[in-house]
Parts: C-alpha cells; sequence; structure tokens
C-alpha cells in the first residue's frame, strides 16, 4: 500500500541525485518478506513510476539484487528505507567497492507521521470501518 512514508522516502531519494530509479519488490520476494501480495508488481511499479519524484521503476528480480542493480543501473548513489536493515551502509559501500563499483549508500530516515505506514492505515481503518 503507498503511503506518506514511501512519498517521503521517494522525496528524500530524489534530492540525492539527477536521476530516481526505484526497484519495486517482485511478488516472491513480499510473500517470503511479508504475505501474499494483494497488488502485482507490475502494477505497483506502474504505481510507483507515475510519481513526480520517480524517473523510473524496474521490478526486482530473484537472485543478487545488488549484483543486478550495481550491473544494469550503475548508481552513484543507493538510497536504503529506514527499514531495510538487511544492509548497513557502510558494509554495503565496502562490498561493493570490492567489487569495483564506487556506490555512496545512505540510509533514509524513517517518517514520523501518524499514517506513514501500512499497518497504522490499516489499524485505522479497521478501527474506523470496520464490522461494528
Amino acid at each position: 500500500m503507498l503511503h506518506p512514508g514511501h512519498i517521503h522516502f521517494l522525496r528524500a531519494a530524489r534530492e540525492l541525485g539527477d536521476e530516481l530509479v526505484v526497484i519495486v519488490a517482485n511478488d516472491a520476494t513480499v510473500r517470503r518478506m511479508k504475505r501474499e501480495p494483494i497488488v502485482s508488481a507490475t502494477v505497483r511499479a506502474e504505481m510507483v513510476a507515475s510519481l513526480k519524484p520517480v524517473d523510473q521503476a524496474i521490478v526486482g528480480r530473484e537472485g543478487n539484487m545488488l549484483d543486478i542493480v550495481v550491473e544494469e543501473i550503475k548508481p552513484h548513489i543507493i538510497a536504503l528505507g529506514h527499514d531495510q536493515d538487511m544492509f548497513e551502509p557502510k558494509a554495503l559501500e565496502a562490498k561493493l567497492a570490492e567489487r569495483g563499483h564506487v556506490v555512496e549508500v545512505v540510509r533514509l530516515p524513517k517518517l514520523e507521521h501518524g499514517l506513514a505506514g501500512t499497518r497504522k492505515i490499516v489499524a485505522r481503518i479497521l478501527r474506523d470501518f470496520g464490522q461494528e
């Protein structure tokens, strides 16, 4: 579910460079990390691509996503969300440097907003419009 936290992240990421390419999690990754996707990866990528800060949205593939991203997109900067804790920025920079890629990796802060995340939005919907 696209929410204010995503928009905050995309705007902040866009400010870091001249072009913003977003990798949208594929359906298998969503199943593995969360649950069955409600909206397909293709449709999610179309939605993200239509947002003003985004130049291009690509559905991620299985495999070592970092190698794929770095080899195909050749970014100068990789922006991680606050919840992408599978990567530590400095360790990721070092790993990429070992492969000959000089890439700055930054972690963007969380938006502190009442409805900045999917869980909060769903909880609010259930509270306000749930079964009575």
